[in-house]
C-alpha cells in the first residue's frame, strides 16, 4: 500500500508542477495523468483529493510557507519544493487522513528524488515547524 500511496504522491507532484509552471487546469493535468497511471480507484482518488485540496487552498498554504520560511519569497522557491510544500501542507493542515510523520516523511522523499541536493533539509525544517500547528 505504501508504494501505491508514494506514486500516487509522485503524480499529484507532476500534477502540482505542470498546474504551477503552465497555469493548466487542475482538472485537465489530473485526467491525462491518471489516465497514463496505474492506479487503483481509491489511490486515483487520493490524487484528485491531494491535487484540488491543495490547489483550493493554495493562498492559505502559501501563507503558511511564508510565514515558515521567511527568507524566501514563495515564488522564488524552487518550484518542486514550493509544490511538495503545498502537497504536503495540505495533507497535514486540512486533509488530517495521516500522522503527520508520514506526511513529512513522503514530502522529504519526493525531495530527494525530485529535488536539489538541499531540497529535502529545506523541506523537512518547513514542514516540521508547520507541524507545530497540529496536535496529531
Amino acid at each position: 500500500m505504501t508504494g501505491t500511496r508514494h506514486k500516487a504522491r509522485t503524480i499529484a507532484l507532476q500534477a502540482m508542477y505542470e498546474i504551477d509552471s503552465a497555469a493548466r487546469h487542475p482538472e485537465a493535468v489530473v485526467g491525462r495523468l491518471l489516465s497514463q497511471a496505474d492506479l487503483s480507484e481509491e489511490n486515483s482518488g487520493f490524487v484528485r483529493e491531494l491535487v484540488y485540496g491543495a490547489t483550493s487552498k493554495k493562498d492559505e498554504i502559501d501563507r503558511n510557507i511564508q510565514k515558515f520560511a521567511p527568507a524566501w519569497p514563495v515564488e522564488q522557491i524552487a518550484m518542486v519544493d514550493r509544490n511538495i510544500l503545498r502537497l504536503a501542507i495540505f495533507e497535514i493542515l486540512f486533509d488530517n487522513k495521516v500522522p503527520v510523520k508520514v506526511a513529512v516523511s513522503e514530502a522529504v522523499e519526493l525531495a530527494k528524488t525530485f529535488g536539489s541536493d538541499n531540497s529535502a533539509k529545506f523541506i523537512n525544517g518547513v514542514l516540521g515547524s508547520v507541524s507545530t500547528l497540529t496536535s496529531r
